[in-house]
C-alpha cells in the first residue's frame, strides 16, 4: 500500500492578510502547516504511520469542518477560542469536500467563565451561609458587632467567588479539553475529545435570567459527575458553540473510521470484502433481520419525534414519582430542627415535646396524616411538571436530544450509534390506565436513570410508536415460563409475611397484646401476596426475534428490556438451591450498556440454555451436550 500524496499549502494562504494579523497562530506548535509535518523524520521512518488507514486521507491534517483552515480564516478573530460559530455537516453520499477535513481542532487560548458567575456563586452559597450567619446574629444579640461579622461573611463569600472565577480557565488544546484551576495548587483536568459521549446544557432559573448556562460533559467513565467536566457559568452562545465543537469530534472520528473501513475492504479484495457470518448468523438462505444503524455525522434533517402535551403532566403521579414529597418535606423539617435548632435557641426537647403532645391527640395526628395523603397527588403533579415541562424528543445529527424542565431547562444528547435498545417501565396504576415510560439503553452513559429517559408518563401506544421510530419496535410474543416459576412467585410473595405474623403472635402472647395489630397487618399483606405473586408470574417472559432479545419481569415495577443482539457481551446462568430443586434457573444477558445485565427469571433449565444458545450459538455450542439440549 503506497502512501497518498500529502496536501500542499496554497501560496495565497501563507500571504493572507488575515493570517498576518494573527501572529499567535504562526507561533503555535499545534498549528504547524502540513509541509512541516512532512519534514518530521519520525513520520518518514514510521511504517505504522504509512500503513494506518486513519492517516491515508489527506484530510486528516486539515482543519475541522466550518474552518477553511487555521491560517487565513477571518472568522477566527471574532470567534472565541479560535473556532467558528459551529461545525458544518459532512456531505451526504460521498467523501468530505475540500477544506472540510477531520483532523483535531487547533489549540485555542485559555478562556474564563462569564463574569456573571460572580452573581450566581454567592447567591448559590447563601443556603449554606444562612444558618451560620443567623447563628452569629442570635449569639451576638443583633448587636452592631454581630452585623459586622455577618457582613464580613457575605463579603468573604463574594471574594472567594471572585478568586475561583479568576483562577479557573478552560481551552481546547488539540485533541483534548483542558480545565485548569489554580486557586491554591494548580490542577489540570484533561478530557480527550474522542472520549466524549455526550454534552448536556442546562439553564437553572438564575442562569436563565442572566443569560448563562451550565455545560456538562459525559465521558462514560462513571456515573459520578465529579469524574466529568463541567463549565458552570458560560454564556448561552458559548455553551452552544462548545457543544457543537465537542460533538463534532465524534462525527469526525466516525468519518475517519468509515474511510478506514472502506480502505480495508478495497485492499482486502472481493473474497474478504463481505463480512464473515458470525456465530449468530441465521441458517443459509434465511433473510437477515433488518436493522437500522444510526451513525454520528449523518446528514439527516432534524426531526422532532414528540412533544409531550402539558395536560399529560397531570398523569405524572401514576408512576409513583414524587408522591412521597410531602412526607419528605416534613421529615426534612424535623431533621433540620434537631440539627440547627440550637442556632435559633430551639431546644431538641421542645421538638420531642411537640411530637409527644401530637401523639396524645390522635385526632390531630390523623388529620395531619390525611392532609399529607391528600397533598401527595397535588405535590407530586407539581414536582413532576417542574422536571418534565415541555418534554421534547428529537433527532439531530446522529444524536437523540431530549429537552425538558420548567425552572431548570435541560438538554441531554444521546449518541444514536451507542443506543443498544430501550426499557419500557409500567407501574400498577400505569398498567390499569394504559400508560408507560421508556428509557434508552446506551453504552457509556452515566446516570442513565435520568439522562437516558426517552418518554415520560404517556399513553402506552404513543410511547411504543415514538420509541419504535427513534430506536426500534418492541418485541412481542413473549414465551411463558414454567408452572414451577408460578409456585416460586407465590411463595416469595406470601411466606415472608406469614413468618412475620407468626412472630408477632408469639410476642403478643408472651409480651404485650399490642403485637396483635402487627400480626393482623402481616396476615393482610400475606393475603394480598396471592394476587401479587400471580401477577409477577404473568409478567415473566422472554423472546428473541433474530435481531433483538427481550426479557420482562416485575409487578409493582414491571420492566421489559429490548436489547440488540450485538450488545450482548456474555451470559450468566444463575441457579440457587431452591431453583435447582424446582428445575429452574435465571439467565442474565451481560450487556455493556444500561444496568449491565438483564435477567430472564425462573426459566426452565433446558429452556434457559437454549435461549442463550439461540442468541449466540457460537458461544455456547462447545459447552452444551446433546443430552442437555434434548432434556425436557
Amino acid at each position: 500500500m503506497t502512501e497518498p500524496p500529502e496536501p500542499q499549502n496554497p501560496p495565497e494562504r501563507r500571504s493572507s492578510p488575515e493570517h498576518r494579523s494573527l501572529p499567535e497562530h504562526r507561533s503555535s506548535p499545534e498549528d504547524q502547516s502540513p509541509p512541516e509535518r512532512r519534514s518530521s523524520p519520525e513520520r518518514r521512518s514510521s511504517p505504522e504511520h504509512r500503513s494506518s488507514p486513519d492517516h491515508q486521507s489527506p484530510s486528516e491534517h486539515q482543519s475541522p469542518p466550518g474552518q477553511p483552515g487555521v491560517q487565513g480564516d477571518p472568522r477566527l478573530a471574532a470567534a472565541p477560542g479560535g473556532f467558528p460559530p459551529g461545525p458544518q455537516a459532512v456531505p451526504e453520499g460521498g467523501p468530505p469536500v475540500a477544506g472540510q477535513g477531520y483532523g483535531p481542532p487547533p489549540t485555542g487560548p485559555a478562556l474564563r467563565l462569564s463574569p456573571k458567575v460572580l452573581l450566581t456563586d454567592p447567591i448559590r452559597m447563601l443556603p449554606s451561609l444562612f444558618l451560620p450567619l443567623a447563628g452569629v446574629l442570635f449569639i451576638g444579640g443583633f448587636s452592631p458587632g454581630s452585623f459586622g461579622w455577618a457582613a464580613f461573611g457575605v463579603v468573604g463569600s463574594v471574594v472567594f467567588a471572585a478568586l475561583r472565577w479568576a483562577t479557573f480557565t478552560y481551552r481546547i488544546a488539540g485533541d483534548r479539553l483542558e480545565l485548569t484551576r489554580a486557586l491554591i495548587s494548580r490542577s489540570v483536568r484533561t478530557i480527550p475529545l474522542e472520549r466524549i459521549r455526550g454534552v448536556d446544557v442546562s439553564n437553572p432559573p438564575l442562569h436563565r435570567l442572566l443569560g448563562i448556562a451550565v455545560l456538562r460533559i459525559d465521558t462514560g467513565a462513571s456515573g459520578d459527575e465529579k469524574q466529568e467536566g463541567e463549565l458552570d457559568g458560560v454564556t448561552v452562545e458559548e455553551a452552544e458553540r462548545l457543544k457543537a465543537v465537542l460533538l463534532w469530534h465524534a462525527r469526525a472520528r466516525m468519518a475517519r473510521r468509515a474511510q478506514a473501513q472502506e480502505t480495508v475492504r478495497a485492499s482486502a479484495g472481493p473474497d474478504l470484502a463481505a463480512p464473515a457470518a458470525g456465530p449468530s448468523a441465521g441458517p443459509p438462505g434465511a433473510a437477515a433481520p433488518r436493522e437500522t444503524r444510526h451513525e454520528v455525522g449523518e446528514t439527516t434533517p432534524e426531526r422532532v419525534f414528540f412533544v409531550v402535551p402539558r395536560k399529560w403532566l397531570a398523569y405524572g403521579p401514576l408512576s409513583g414519582a414524587y408522591l412521597l414529597t410531602p412526607f419528605a418535606l416534613v421529615a426534612g423539617a424535623v431533621g433540620l430542627a434537631f440539627q440547627w435548632g440550637s442556632e435559633f435557641r430551639i431546644d431538641g426537647r421542645t421538638v420531642v415535646g411537640a411530637g409527644e403532645w401530637l401523639w396524645r391527640h390522635p385526632a390531630l395526628l390523623v388529620g395531619a396524616l390525611v392532609l399529607l395523603v391528600l397533598a401527595m397527588p397535588v405535590v407530586g403533579t407539581v414536582m413532576y411538571a417542574v422536571f418534565n415541562w415541555d418534554f421534547t424528543l428529537r433527532a439531530r445529527e446522529g444524536y437523540l436530544v431530549a429537552e425538558r424542565g420548567l425552572l431548570t431547562r435541560r438538554s441531554v444528547s444521546l449518541e444514536r450509534r451507542r443506543v443498544r435498545g430501550f426499557e419500557l417501565v409500567e407501574g400498577p396504576a400505569e398498567r390499569w390506565t394504559g400508560f408507560a415510560r421508556a428509557w434508552a439503553i446506551v453504552t457509556g452513559l452515566g446516570d442513565s436513570e435520568t439522562r437516558g429517559q426517552l418518554m415520560p408518563v404517556a399513553p402506552r401506544a404513543i410511547v411504543l410508536d415514538v420509541v419504535g421510530e427513534a430506536i426500534g419496535p418492541i418485541a412481542t410474543g413473549l414465551r411463558a415460563h414454567p408452572v414451577a416459576a408460578r409456585r416460586r412467585r407465590l411463595f416469595r410473595a406470601i411466606f415472608p409475611w406469614l413468618v412475620a405474623a407468626a412472630c408477632a403472635a408469639v410476642l403478643a402472647v408472651a409480651w404485650s397484646p399490642i403485637w396483635w395489630g402487627l400480626a393482623a397487618s402481616a396476615l393482610v399483606l400475606a393475603l394480598l401476596g396471592v394476587p401479587l405473586g400471580l401477577d409477577r408470574y404473568r409478567s415473566l417472559g422472554h423472546t428473541y426475534d433474530g435481531a433483538r432479545l427481550s426479557v420482562r419481569s416485575g409487578s409493582l415495577r414491571r420492566s421489559q428490556a429490548v436489547v440488540e443482539e450485538r450488545a450482548v457481551v456474555g451470559w450468566t446462568l444463575r441457579q440457587t438451591w431452591f431453583q435447582r430443586r424446582a428445575g429452574l434457573l435465571t439467565v442474565v444477558a451481560g450487556v455493556g450498556a444500561g444496568t449491565g445485565g438483564y435477567e430472564a427469571i425462573d426459566v426452565g433449565e433446558a429452556t434457559g440454555v437454549a435461549f442463550a444458545a439461540e442468541v449466540t450459538p457460537g458461544w455456547l455450542a462447545p459447552f452444551v451436550t446433546t443430552e442437555t439440549a434434548e432434556r425436557p
